[in-house]
Parts: structure tokens; C-alpha cells; sequence
């Protein structure tokens, strides 16, 4: 037999086992750290600008050329897009799981460069960015002048050239972006009055800056060819670029008709100042900058951190007096904590396996012969995690400790064997273990095929769901391959050297203990007796009741997707009425900052102005509130959904804005916000914006209505105040001014344009031409512009248009090509995710008028895409579990025994998920795929010794109460030492427990119901099941049945406690 090889050469099995233990070790440093694996789906982000233009022109211009082109990309899911007035424009393409990021980008840069003949000359000239689209951020910092000596231009600039350079060559690091941002830029701030007063216009002024400032090749003297006498070579330097605000002032833009020249200092003033002021940053109520940290797909999330942290640490030696930095908002901190408390629900675990393994088997040498088989299946697994490039996260450590209570299994059944062979054929350890092995090699096989017949095939589906299902599967599966080949190598080999037969004394509560255990035995046997005879058929009438209310249990069970965790951090998203500047939304931020700070949880808070995660503009904002650790923070209140509830009521009552907190989304890089994410959509392109936000403020004004709903709302509007410059075209020609100088005067002007480059300390930055601030802050400026005619005349714009105030969109969305308006919200307390989106399309379908729709994006698209992909999971894992065990047993009927143990399992894992108010969620599905072979399991520890006894002769009835009896104390081990490993998870609180919480309780309540309830079906069922293919193969003469052994059966081996019985002639 196999095993008799690792019997008679120990040293062999050990080194085999150390070896496996090494390679495992020696693997762990190299494996990366995450919460989760990369389950965001591959995006591919464009952005490009259109200085000063509109959000509708932005859509028209760019977003909409740009989008018909990217169409229809090879594995491209959806894509979405945004035009705001801030003339950006920002689409994000997302692919299919399959599709590799880097050829995505490669076909979407290939895209655009196809489409930037049909864009704007402006948006050319400032080029359009195609880039992978990074996770969400890491770890942000602030960086600010505790002293107050800077300015935020110079601290972002500071930030950008002496920080972001040397942080982005740190391991691991994706992007660092700088928020607040002050890039340098050379504006040139016109006086429009005094330029028009002179006879010149914004395009006069546009053509001397690129006729003044150019960089200039001048070339050699002396350079080849040349003469044979030539005898050196001189480079040539030309200052064709300028560098200071001076020199820019100097730029003539004319020379008068007595020759003296105009220049730009005479017309305006040039500043060294930034190139955007859209946006500000605070950090704990003072101006500030923002570093925001995004890592490499695959690098280890801790080690980033600390890189960037040690870096920064280096770096700030150098910092100018006062500039000092700090950890704004840290995702990883969630990260470590829930890495942190799997370990030690991993280590809890252990240690209550070890305790019921000793409780069991009381000796210290069966102790010993078990609990190796941990360290070697645990820690071996960590090679295979290693080789198929998985990470160390939850998902891989949820599997190992699920998988503690699962390798010492088999173990246990050959301690338990071999003991029991020891005690009643009174033969040595060795023989023992040669005898033992023979009859529970089987088992072991059986039970490590059936377990990764569950995990295997799952891990290949598709998708968010398919990622998740994949780490965790192959973790178990590989852990189980190596507990198998353990306990088939180095078990026995242990066995046949440590283990001796009882000569002395238990201990007292030993000897109570199997007094106890014994007398249950008994009791079982006389229970299978009753129910084997006359209450057969109401067993039978039992298990379909069962049935019938596990699926009934499951349709009424709520479902979920991912749960929302405490991740330490609370996002506050802030929008101001429509058309307010970025000063009044920093007063609203400032107001809604002094809440927060009275929240006793609060440790730091990341302010931004003039974005938020709802949208982009002046009236935006978003505040990052980090909170203390977990452990500081046990109650209910004191969590981040606690706060969240709490915070409603003050932050309601702030003046003048709508303020919301937001729970942050479940997977970093998949949504915005946590809860769900809808899109409403103008499929049929004929509504208008007005029309779009009123059937938008009607569905969320309806679903507010719905009781399973909460904190539904929608950023999107038409209502933004906005100006329409009608140009009276026939008269401007009539005057002869080209309709092209008037257009360019409003862009330069109000609009700000970008013109050419310049060079300052070594860094190449913009040079802006635009109208000074007094002159564009009154719509009645604009008709105080003028324009040259034909004639030389200068013509007010007021006698060429007409200014009339309209309201528009100042952000307008597009998914999949049609406009769409998103709608954010989250069921309400007691409500799950499931039902949650039901709710909603039942709302949307009452609600919305013809011609609009809906669709789902981000984690709401996953949840409903993935639809009853548990229902394929779980059946395919049943047909796999199945053909495996009609080839283990070469027969199609007692496989269908062992296959009746999972609906009971399943009834037990739902039934205790409801009773603790929990949900059906990826990682109870997770658990009820886990236990469709722990049922089998057990059901295949009966059957198959239940086979062997009737190959020695043994009657169907008689076989299924002894194999039953003789198999109760394994039985009761495993599963046993499988629920102790299981409570610290059940039990889980800190980072990352409703994940814990879930996936542990499913699985403890499935086994613990299983292993009680199918103690007492599986015997009855194979009973009736063995019987009824009994009477078929009656014709068959025992010995040749198919099944049957080649070789003399070996003695048949009573129950526990009882005689060996006289064996048929």
C-alpha cells in the first residue's frame, strides 16, 4: 500500500513535510499585503480641457467626439463620462475582469489619436491625457506652514517639485497627486479699457507673447560642413524664451505712430502666480496641500505606506523652517488592522483546535501527531499562494483559518483509527498503523477530493464575484491538498513511532470524558436502531420538510453584495446652491468643519473645496474625516456608521448647502461611496437637461418616500445660473469686425487662455493671457470689450450681442454615450443591499416618464450582474462532489447519500445568519459553497465505512447503525475542532468583522446543524438507499460486485467497546 513506504522510512516523510514548511516560509516576505484582491475592474481614464468653456460646449466639443470614437472597444463594459464648466472633460472607460489594462490603454490612445483632427485647436494645444486609471487613493497627506510665513502657491509648488518627484520613485507607488494644487503659471492680467483706449484688442496682445516668447534652435558657427582651415566649433544661445514676470511685462505689443513702443506692463500686469485657482485644501482648519498616494496593481499596500512615510521622513530634514507634513487619511490603517485581526482570529483558532484535538484524544503523543499536521498544510499553503500570484489579504486568511479546523481532520481520523486498532486487536503501532491505514486511506482521499471538487471549478468564474470566490477556494483547496498528503505521509509514519496502547489510568476527566462519550455512542445506536425500523418513512417525511424549507428559507433570506466595513474614515460631501463662488463654499466647508471637531472620535479632517466625489465646481466640496483606531472605538455609536447617523442632524442644519455623510465605498477603486450607485438615463437623446433634472429630482423625490430607502439623492441639476451671449451676426459683419476676433476676445478675456511655455527654475511651465480680476466680475463688463473692424474702428461688443441670464447644467454626465444623471443612496436600517436595489427599480419603473431609463454601475452593477451566480456555484460544486464520488465508489446511488447531508448544512448556515440579523452576502455565499463539502464530509466518513462493512457481510440495517456507531467519535472530533476554529471569526469585532462575521457564522451554523441532523438522516438515507440497490443487484453473487475488494476482505471491526464479531465463512 502507499502509505506502508512512509511506515517504514520516517525520515523520509519528515523531510518531505519540513520541506514543504520551508518553501512555504521562505515564500510569505515576498507576497503582497492587501485588504482584498484587485477587484476593481481595469479602467482607462481620458481628460482633456477646453479652457473657458461651457459644460455643454465641453459635451458637444470634446466629450461627445471623443466618446463615439472610443465606442465599442474591444472587452470595454461600460463607460462614463463628465463635462463640467471648468472646461474639463473626463471619461473613464471600463473593461471586462480579462482584458489586459495596458493593451486597453494602448487601444484607447490609438482612439483619440483618431478623433484630435475633430477637436478644438485649444484642447489640442493642451493635449489630451490618456492614462490608466489608478485605485483609490492609498494615503493622503497635508503638508502646510505651521509658522504661516508661506503662501499655498509656494508650499504646492514646493510640494510638486522637491516631494512628488522624489515620491514617485518609491516602490510600489502609482501617482502622487497634489490637491489644492498651485502650479506655477505666468498670467498676464490685461486691462481691457486701457487696450481698447490705445487701439488694441486681446488677439494683439495673444500674437506678440507668440512672436516674443519662443524657444530658439540657433545652431553652430563653424559646424559641418566647412572649410578645411576651420579650426573650432561655437554653440549659439538665444533667450527666445522669456523666464521673469519682468521680462514678460517688456513684451512690446505695438510701437506708436511717434515710435514709442506699447508693451504689456503699460496694458496690464505679468504675475508669476498659478495655473489653476479652482480649488483650495485645509488640513485641520489651516490652508493647505494635499499628496494623495495611489499604489501599483500587485505591490504590497503596507510596504508602500511605509516607503512613502520613510521617504517623507528623509525629505522633511530639508524642509524650509515651518513646513512640516502629516497623515491626513490612511486606507491602509484598515488594512493592517484587518489583517491584523484575521491573524488573530487565525491564532484563536489554533489554539481552540489544539484544545479539542487534546480533549479528544488525551494523550500528549496523539496530541503531537495532529497538531503537525498545522504548521505544515498552514504554512505550506503560502508556497502555492506565492506561485499562482495570489496576495496575502483577507480573502486568503479567512481560507486558512477556515482551513485550521480541516487539516488536522484527516489526521484525526488516522489517530482515531489507529488508536482503536491498538485497543482491540492488541497489536503494536506500526502493525496498527499498516491495519488502520488500510481502512481509512480511502476516507482520506475521498474527503480531500470531494473538498477541492467544491472549491476548484468555482474559482474559475468570471468577474468581481469570480475574484473573490478564486483566492479563498484555491487557499482552502491547496491547504486541504497538503493536509491529505500529510496525513497519508507523515501521519502514519508518526503514528507507527509515537503512539503506544494505554497500559496505566486516564486521568479522571479522561476517563468521564469516554465514559461519556462511550455511553453517547450507545445511545446513538439505540436512537438509529428506533429510527431504522418502524420511523424510517417519517425520517424520510422529516428530511423533505426540510427540504422544502431550506428553499423557502433561502428565497426569504435578504441579500447583499460586499458589506460596508468600518474603514475608519467618513466622507462628508458638500454642495452649494448653484453659482456660488469657491469663497462662499470655504465658509460653508469652515462652518461644517466645527461640527466634526466636536466629534470625540475625530482625529484628523481633509478638507477640499471645488471638488467632491458628487462633482466638480466652485459650489463643491468634500471633507476626509480619519477617526481614532478601532480598539478606541468598540461601541456602536463610536463606529463609522454610528457617526454617520449621529452626524445627519447637525449637519442637516447647516445653512445654505446640502451637506451629506457618506459611508466610503466597500472596495477601494469600485464606486465613489459606499451604498448604491444608480444611472438614469436619456436613452431616446431627445429631453433636454431641464427636463433630465426634473425626472431626476422626481425618482429621488419618490424614493424618499419608500421605507426600505434612505438618504437617496442625486447631485445633478439644470438650475445653474448661467449667461447666453446671442451675436448679432449680419451686424458685426456689417461694422467689419470678423466674427472670429470677437470670439477670441471673450476667450481671452473671460475665458483665460493658454498661449505658450516658459521656463522657470528648470521646470517647464504655462503662460495665461486673461482679463483682470476687476473686469470680469459683472456680467455688464462684457459689453465694455472691444474689437477691431476692418477699418481699424474699435467696436463694443455691447453693440454686437445681447447678454441674457438662463440656467443650464454646470456638470453634465454621460453613460454610455446617452446623458444620464447618477443617483446615490443605501436601503435603510434593517434593509440589505438586495433588497435595497429592488426597491429602487420598483420605484424607477413607477416613477419615470417615457423615454427615460436605468441601468446600475459600480458595486451595484457587480451585485446585480452577479445575479444567482451562487445558485451556478453552489449546483456546479454539487455535480463536481458528485462525479467524483460515484468514481471513488463506482456507483451513482451512494453518492446521492453523501450529496442529502448539504441541504441540511445549508438549513442550518441560513437559519443562523437570519437569527443574528445578518444577510446573504458574498461571504455567506462563500460559506455555503464551503459546506457543501463539510457535509459530505461527515456523510462520507458513514457511507464509506458503511461500504467496508458490508463487503464483510454484514446485513443494510446492521452496516448503517455499526458504521454510524464506530464513526460518531471522528465524527464528533472534526467537527468539533472545525466550529472552535470557526468562533473568532463568528465572534469577530475591529477592522474588516462584517466580512468575518458573515462568512463565520454561515459556516458554523451549517456545521454545527449538519453535524447533529445528518448524524441521524445519513444513516437512515443509506440505509434505504443500500437497500433498494441491494434488491436490484440481488442477481450479483457476493465478491463480484463491482465494488468489491480483489483481495480477502480484512476482519470486519466492531464499534467501540464491544467484542470482535465472528466473521462470515
Amino acid at each position: 500500500m502507499f502509505t506502508d513506504f512512509f511506515i517504514k522510512r520516517p525520515v523520509f516523510s519528515s523531510v518531505l513535510s519540513i520541506l514543504i514548511t520551508l518553501v512555504g516560509a521562505i515564500s510569505i516576505p515576498s507576497l503582497p499585503i492587501e485588504q482584498y484582491p484587485e477587484l476593481a475592474l481595469p479602467q482607462v481614464q481620458i481628460t482633456a480641457t477646453y479652457t473657458g468653456a461651457s459644460a455643454e460646449t465641453v459635451e458637444s466639443a470634446v466629450t461627445t467626439v471623443l466618446e463615439r470614437q472610443l465606442n465599442g472597444m474591444e472587452g470595454m463594459r461600460y463607460m462614463s463620462s463628465t463635462s463640467t464648466n471648468d472646461g474639463q472633460s473626463t471619461i473613464t472607460a471600463t473593461f471586462d475582469p480579462s482584458r489586459d489594462v495596458d493593451l486597453a490603454a494602448v487601444d484607447v490612445q490609438n482612439r483619440v489619436a483618431t478623433a484630435t483632427p475633430q477637436l478644438p485647436a485649444q484642447v489640442n494645444a493642451l493635449g489630451v491625457t490618456v492614462r490608466k486609471a489608478q485605485t483609490q487613493l492609498l494615503v493622503s497627506f497635508g503638508v502646510y506652514d505651521k509658522e504661516k510665513r508661506y503662501d499655498t502657491e509656494f508650499i504646492s509648488n514646493y510640494a510638486d517639485v522637491f516631494i512628488r518627484d522624489a515620491l514617485l520613485r518609491v516602490k510600489g507607488v502609482g501617482d502622487v497627486r497634489i490637491f489644492g494644487e498651485r502650479r506655477f503659471a505666468m498670467r498676464l492680467w490685461l486691462d481691457p479699457t486701457e487696450l481698447a483706449r490705445r487701439g488694441l484688442t486681446a488677439q494683439d496682445v495673444v500674437n506678440a507673447l507668440q512672436e516674443q516668447n519662443v524657444q530658439v534652435g540657433a545652431g553652430k558657427v563653424g559646424q559641418a560642413p566647412s572649410s578645411k582651415e576651420q579650426a573650432y566649433q561655437l554653440s549659439l544661445q538665444v533667450k527666445g524664451q522669456l523666464t521673469s514676470a519682468d521680462e514678460f511685462g517688456a513684451i512690446v505689443i505695438q510701437r506708436g505712430a511717434d515710435g514709442a513702443l506699447v508693451r504689456i506692463r503699460d496694458v496690464g500686469n505679468a504675475q508669476l502666480g498659478a495655473e489653476s485657482y479652482q480649488q483650495l485644501l485645509r488640513f485641520n482648519g489651516q490652508d493647505a496641500v494635499g499628496l494623495g498616494i495611489t499604489q501599483l496593481p500587485g505591490s504590497n499596500a503596507l510596504e508602500v505606506r511605509e516607503g512613502v512615510e520613510a521617504e517623507l521622513k528623509r525629505l522633511s530634514a530639508n524642509f524650509p523652517p515651518g513646513l512640516t507634513y502629516q497623515v491626513a487619511f490612511d486606507t491602509t490603517a484598515a488594512v493592517s488592522a484587518s489583517i491584523e485581526e484575521v491573524l488573530k482570529a487565525l491564532g484563536e483558532a489554533i489554539l481552540l483546535v489544539v484544545l479539542v484535538i487534546f480533549i479528544f484524544l488525551h494523550g500528549w503523543r496523539s496530541v503531537l501527531v495532529a497538531v503537525t499536521t498545522l504548521p505544515v498544510s498552514l504554512v505550506g499553503t503560502f508556497m502555492f499562494v506565492n506561485a499562482f500570484g495570489f496576495s496575502l489579504n483577507t480573502l486568503t486568511l479567512f481560507g486558512l483559518t477556515l482551513a485550521t479546523g480541516l487539516v488536522v481532520d484527516d489526521a484525526i481520523v488516522v489517530i482515531e483509527n489507529v488508536e482503536r486498532v491498538i485497543e482491540h486487536e492488541k497489536v503494536d503501532a506500526k502493525e496498527a498503523t499498516h491495519r488502520g491505514m488500510q481502512q481509512v486511506a480511502g476516507v482520506v482521499v475521498a474527503t480531500a477530493l470531494v473538498l477541492s471538487a467544491v472549491f476548484i471549478p468555482v474559482s474559475f468564474f468570471p468577474g468581481t464575484t469570480g475574484a473573490i470566490y478564486r483566492q479563498f477556494a484555491l487557499t482552502i483547496a491547496f491547504s486541504i491538498s497538503l493536509s491529505a498528503l500529510v496525513a497519508l505521509t507523515l501521519s502514519p509514519a508518526l503514528c507507527a513511532r509515537l503512539l503506544r496502547p494505554n497500559e496505566g489510568q486516564k486521568f479522571v476527566l479522561a476517563r468521564k470524558f469516554d465514559e461519556g462519550l462511550d455511553a453517547l455512542r450507545r445511545g446513538y445506536g439505540k436512537l438509529l436502531g428506533v429510527m431504522l425500523g418502524k420511523m424510517r418513512w417519517l425520517v424520510v417525511g422529516i428530511f423533505a420538510v426540510f427540504l422544502v424549507a431550506t428553499g423557502l428559507l433561502y428565497r426569504a433570506t435578504p441579500t447583499g453584495f460586499i458589506p460596508d466595513e468600518d474603514q475608519g474614515y467618513v466622507i462628508i460631501a458638500v454642495q452649494g446652491p448653484e453659482g456660488t463662488s469657491l469663497e462662499y463654499t470655504r465658509n460653508v466647508l469652515i462652518q461644517v468643519e466645527g461640527i466634526i471637531k466636536q466629534q470625540e472620535e475625530v482625529t484628523q479632517i481633509f478638507t477640499v473645496g471645488g471638488f467632491s466625489l458628487l462633482g466638480t465646481g466652485a459650489n463643491y466640496g468634500s471633507l476626509f474625516i480619519n477617526l481614532k483606531p478601532w480598539d478606541e472605538r468598540k461601541t456602536k455609536e463610536s463606529s463609522v456608521a454610528g457617526l454617520i447617523e449621529r452626524l445627519r442632524g447637525p449637519l442637516g442644519q447647516v445653512g445654505g448647502a446640502r451637506v451629506l455623510p457618506l459611508q466610503p465605498p466597500a472596495i477601494r477603486g469600485v464606486g465613489s461611496v459606499g451604498g448604491f450607485e444608480f444611472v438614469l438615463e436619456d436613452q431616446q437623446g431627445g429631453r433636454t437637461l431641464e427636463e433630465l433634472a426634473q425626472a431626476t429630482q422626481a425618482l429621488v423625490g419618490k424614493a424618499g418616500q419608500d421605507p426600505r430607502l434612505r438618504g437617496v439623492f442625486s447631485a445633478f441639476t439644470a438650475g445653474s445660473p448661467q449667461l447666453n451671449i446671442d451675436v448679432d451676426r449680419e451686424k458685426a459683419k456689417a461694422m467689419g469686425v470678423p466674427l472670429s476676433s470677437l470670439f477670441s476676445t471673450l476667450q481671452v478675456y473671460l475665458g483665460s487662455q493658454y498661449v505658450n511655455d516658459f521656463t522657470f527654475a528648470n521646470r517647464v511651465y504655462r503662460v495665461f493671457v486673461q482679463a483682470a480680476t476687476p473686469f470680469r466680475d459683472n456680467p455688464k463688463d462684457i459689453g465694455s470689450f472691444y474689437v477691431r473692424s476692418d477699418t481699424g474702428a474699435m467696436v463694443p461688443l455691447e453693440a454686437l450681442v445681447r447678454v441674457t441670464p438662463i440656467t443650464s447644467a454646470q456638470n453634465i454626465t454621460h453613460y454610455n454615450l446617452f446623458r444620464s444623471a447618477n443617483i446615490n443612496g443605501q436601503g435603510s436600517p434593517g434593509t440589505s443591499t438586495g433588497t435595497a436595489l429592488n426597491a429602487m427599480e420598483e420605484v424607477a419603473k413607477q416613477a419615470l416618464p417615457p423615454g427615460f431609463t436605468f441601468e446600475w454601475t459600480g458595486l451595484s452593477q457587480e451585485q446585480k450582474s452577479a445575479g444567482n451566480t451562487v445558485l451556478v456555484i453552489f449546483a456546479l460544486g454539487i455535480v463536481f462532489v458528485f462525479l467524483v464520488l460515484a468514481a471513488q465508489y463506482e456507483s451513482f446511488a451512494l453518492p446521492f447519500v453523501v450529496m442529502l447531508a448539504v441541504p441540511v448544512a445549508m438549513m442550518g448556515a441560513l437559519l443562523l445568519q437570519n437569527l443574528r440579523g445578518l444577510v446573504n452576502d458574498v461571504f455567506c455565499q462563500v460559506g455555503l459553497v464551503m459546506l457543501v463539502g463539510l457535509a459530505s464530509k461527515n456523510a462520507i466518513l458513514i457511507v464509506e465505512f458503511g461500504e467496508q462493512l458490508r463487503a464483510q457481510g454484514q446485513g443494510v440495517v446492521e452496516s448503517a447503525i455499526n458504521a454510524a456507531e464506530t464513526r460518531l467519535r471522528p465524527i464528533l472530533m472534526t467537527s468539533f475542532a472545525f466550529l472552535f476554529g470557526v468562533v473568532p471569526l463568528m465572534l469577530a469585532s475591529g477592522a474588516g468583522a462584517s466580512a468575518r462575521k458573515s462568512l463565520g457564522t454561515a459556516v458554523f451554523g451549517g456545521m454545527l446543524f449538519s453535524t447533529f441532523v445528518n448524524l441521524i438522516f445519513i444513516p437512515v438515507l443509506y440505509a434505504l438507499v443500500e437497500g433498494a440497490r441491494t434488491k436490484v443487484l440481488k442477481h450479483r453473487k457476493h465478491g463480484n460486485s463491482p465494488r468489491g475488494p480483489s483481495n480477502p476482505p480484512p476482519p470486519a471491526i466492531p464499534p467501540e467497546g464491544e467484542p470482535p464479531r465472528p466473521q462470515p465463512a
